[in-house]
Order: structure tokens, then sequence, then C-alpha cells
């Protein structure tokens, strides 16, 4: 890692339902701020730009459909996610991305600030291979401007997520 970024401040809460969610599990984590953009075209790149540290380790979380029942897929901010790749890791044969208000409605998050922890439902979940190639990974803890740094492990396993190939 070759840069730290802000451990929790400007009066941001850190408890959320997901790290709530980490904490009754156990499971070993970090906070970090950053200044979320509402106007940036990628949050997960800019979450990256404002933390100091490569895009390939901040990970965004999509909600999607597949064969059309929700699931999530966790995958590095500067990579996009291949549906039918998706489809695959999930036995199904097709994939989409979950419209905006309903990734809301299930998961209790706003768009921006979703986080695969603490979701109002639990759906299947998938994680980029990638993720293994790393020590640490960001993800976002349930709000904008906030994300939880933790091992891809601990990810896998607090999900009970498969990993698989996920991206173009």
């Amino acid at each position: 890692m070759r840069a730290t970024p802000a451990l929790l401040d400007k009066g941001m809460s850190k408890t959320t339902p997901a790290t709530l969610a980490l904490t009754k599990a156990g499971v070993s984590f970090t906070l970090a701020t950053y200044d979320y953009d509402p106007n940036a075209d990628r949050v997960g790149l800019q979450a990256a730009g404002a933390m100091g540290v490569p895009a390939s380790i901040v990970f965004k979380t999509l909600m999607v459909e597949v064969d059309g029942k929700p699931a999530c897929v966790v995958v590095p901010s500067d990579q996009e996610v291949n549906m039918k790749k998706v489809a695959a890791a999930f036995g199904g044969k097709s994939a989409s991305m979950m419209k905006p208000a309903d990734a809301e409605r299930l998961t209790g998050y706003k768009v921006g600030g979703i986080s695969p922890f603490g979701q109002r439902r639990q759906v299947p979940a998938a994680i980029e291979e990638m993720a293994t190639l790393e020590d640490e990974i960001f993800l976002n803890g349930g709000q904008r401007g906030l994300q939880i740094r933790m091992r891809p492990d601990d990810l896998a396993q607090a999900l009970g997520a498969r990993m698989a190939d996920l991206i173009r």
C-alpha cells in the first residue's frame, strides 16, 4: 500500500449497518474517509484519488440481477464488470445491472454508498478474483465518503462469497 488515507474524522459516523455487521461477525477492519464528490462519474475512482491509493485496490459494490434474482458483485473500481461472467459465476444464463432505485430499496443504502455488508436482505455475492492479489482492499462502508479497509479473504468469508473472474 503506497499511501495511508485519513482515518475516520470530520464527525462522520463510523456506525453503519456495514460496520455493525462486521463487528458482530468479529471481522477485522479499519475505516477511512474521503471527500465524496456527488458529481463524480465513477465514485470508486474518485474515492481512490481522494484517498491517494491505487484505484485497483478500491473495490465497488454493484447490485445485479442474475436470471431475474438479485446478487451482489464486488470488483475493482478501475475495471468494468462482464455480465456474461457474472451470470456464469452464479450459475445463471443472463445478468444485468439492477436499477438504482431497486438497489437502494434492496440494500438500504444510497447509490454511491452501497456496501456488501449489512444490506437489508442478504443476497448471493461474488468477488473479483484479482482481490486475492492484494494484502488489503477498500470497499464502501455503508455511506458516501466512508471506506472499509480489510483483507480479501476476510471479505469473502464474511460475505460467504465466491471468488470468480467477473471483469472484462
